[in-house]
């Protein structure tokens, strides 16, 4: 295979991994409350939806290795507890909130079904295939993708260009002061940044296995791979965006974010796409269920000494939660993941951005004192988004740029620089 057909054989398999169809509900929203603000919101999604993403592939192009080594150098048990605390979130909260979108998308407008009698059969259904890893998860994946691609292209093409409308100037901002900001913090409900460091190690893997000989034939694999993943992934967050932005007049302020995707593609595609995206997104959203679950059930397995028992172990508990979470209504689940993503989503940032950076500043001090303020800064955004006690909206507000629930990135910022000193004038204190 010639390293040219393999580089789009390894973007293409990025993109079916990133290409969550729950994350598709997202966009839109976010243009249609912005309104002319549009640009600003999708500069900000973009960013923390596919920028990051990007990064954390280079990072794996540099490490080669798994999700394990984006924090080893902070600590292993560090980084032990934080690949559990990532799984233990994918299982809990992007998992289940397939099986909710499938019920709203894909069952709720036809039978009059209870959600959790959706979730039990969906998980059930799920269990089976993360037992039978037959060939049927690799055809679904294969050619469903491509399917529903071509369906939000073709949503966005004739919504974008083919429409006699032009992108209203309403507003319809829930905040207008913070439209950046908006997509920024939406952009962690993609968990996009968390699937680059957990598919790049899933490509290493595949190329290994396909005999890639050198690091440096790897480093431009993984590299324009992504590249290739996340272009495509920009022009569907972006166009989705101004989509929802330009038809933002057609639909009651009221609406959900399911109801604006399915109403976006009748008004382009007519009842027809309404019912093909409904049923498509519905099986996509199986797919990615399907392969979150395996995904979990392998770490456990390989952190247990490659053991059978906990691979089912896993896999049970993960679709009972996913049968009890998905139960719940889309934006129920989006709203409960905003204090871990507050959370977590920092971590992975400067986890992220630290990883790319050559070794001379990348120092294992670097890593633990970044890190460490990342974590310490972003505790109170937590307890905000829990809580909200007098004294932790203090706490909050000796942060700068708490007010945006960014308050962890000036200190990090600031450490960073400091550390950099440090390591200038000690360098043998680097390691």
């Amino acid at each position: 295979m010639t390293k040219t057909k393999q580089t789009f054989i390894f973007g293409f398999a990025l993109f079916a991994g990133f290409f969550g169809a729950g994350n598709l509900i997202l966009p839109p929203m976010l243009g249609f409350n912005a309104g002319s603000d549009w640009w600003l919101v999708a500069l900000g999604f973009i960013t923390t939806a596919t920028l990051i993403p990007l990064i954390s592939l280079f990072g794996h192009a540099k490490l080669q290795g798994n999700m394990l080594d984006f924090g080893t150098k902070v600590s292993p048990v560090f980084s032990l507890v934080y690949c559990l605390i990532i799984y233990l979130i994918i299982i809990t909260l992007p998992c289940p909130r397939t099986a909710a979108v499938t019920h709203e998308m894909a069952i709720a407008p036809f039978f009059n079904v209870h959600p959790l009698t959706t979730s039990t059969i969906y998980f059930l259904l799920a269990f089976l295939f993360v037992m039978n890893r037959t060939k049927v998860l690799g055809i679904l994946g294969k050619y469903l993708t491509p399917i529903l691609v071509a369906i939000v292209a073709a949503i966005i093409g004739i919504g974008l260009f083919w429409s006699p409308q032009t992108l209203n100037e309403v507003q319809r901002v829930l905040d207008p002061e913070q439209p950046l900001v908006d997509g920024l913090l939406e952009g962690y409900q993609t968990y996009d940044a968390i699937a680059g460091m957990v598919m790049g190690g899933v490509v290493v893997v595949s190329m290994n296995a396909m005999g890639a000989s050198s690091y440096n034939e790897k480093r431009k694999i993984i590299a324009r791979s992504g590249l290739i993943a996340m272009t495509g992934l920009f022009i569907i967050y972006a166009g989705l965006i101004a989509l929802g932005a330009k038809y933002s007049n057609e639909f009651d302020t009221s609406i959900t974010r399911i109801q604006l995707l399915q109403g976006l593609a009748q008004k382009t595609l007519g009842a027809t796409g309404t019912l093909f995206i409904n049923s498509l997104m519905g099986l996509a959203c199986f797919t990615t269920a399907v392969a979150i679950i395996v995904s979990v059930a392998d770490f456990f397995k390989t952190l247990f000494k490659n053991s059978q028992r906990a691979y089912v172990v896993a896999a049970i508990i993960s679709c009972v939660l996913g049968i009890l979470i998905g139960s719940f209504e889309v934006g129920v689940i989006i709203d409960v993941a905003v204090p871990a993503l507050l959370l977590i989503y920092p971590i992975s940032i400067v986890l992220i951005l630290l990883t790319v950076l050559p070794e001379r500043l990348a120092t294992t001090l670097m890593f633990r004192a970044v890190v460490f303020v990342t974590l310490l800064c972003s505790l109170p955004e937590v307890l905000g988004a829990i809580f909200s006690a007098e004294w932790i909206l203090r706490l909050m507000a000796t942060l700068p740029l708490s007010a945006y629930s960014l308050g962890w990135v000036l200190p990090a910022f600031f450490t960073f620089f400091v550390i950099l000193i440090y390591n200038s004038l000690n360098p043998r204190d680097e390691e």
